[in-house]
């Protein structure tokens, strides 16, 4: 029987052949996975956006008297009982439900169903990411800035850019 050695005449060489299997390989493709799985989720939590609760008209940016009675934008996607329903508030409680709503860090818009003819609809950005019920913003600075629309029977009636600062509710 003739073996072939290593240059260092110690150890056999492997043949290769159809039924030879190394461990090495499969070795390395469980680390890489064991690695993007136990870093991949502390990655995205940390990249993880979350906007949910109200927003209050910044002092900057007062509102024009067409917009004199606007109290402010509720995302209230987990219907929580603290935070006001969603939809645009007035300050009489009046509650414009979303009829469309679009919240991404770059992109927020939404429009609103009409009650009595008026209706509203905003285009605008988030200028801060994370979740905002963690207690990371406080209330003078804007964390949201666009241009919130009003019409009356479909025709517009008044345009603002605005800011808003967060408020999480108590």
């Amino acid at each position: 029987m003739d073996k072939n050695f290593s240059r260092n005449g110690a150890t056999p060489l492997r043949e290769n052949g159809k039924h030879s299997f190394s461990v090495a390989p499969l070795r390395l493709c469980v680390s890489i996975f064991l690695l993007l799985s136990l870093t991949l989720p502390a990655f995205s939590q940390r990249a993880r956006f979350d906007p949910d609760g109200s927003f209050w008209l910044h002092e900057s940016t007062p509102p024009p008297t067409d917009f004199s009675d606007l109290g402010g934008i509720n995302l209230n996607a987990k219907r929580l009982r603290r935070l006001p329903s969603p939809g645009l508030q007035l300050n009489n409680g009046t509650t414009y439900r979303f009829k469309t709503l679009n919240v991404k860090r770059d992109n927020f818009t939404f429009t609103t169903m009409s009650i009595r003819g008026v209706s509203y609809s905003f285009a605008g950005k988030f200028l801060k990411g994370g979740v905002y019920a963690s207690g990371i913003l406080d209330d003078e600075t804007p964390v949201l800035e666009g241009t919130l629309t009003k019409f009356r029977d479909g025709k517009k009636v008044a345009e603002a850019n605005l800011k808003f600062v967060y408020f999480g509710g108590t």
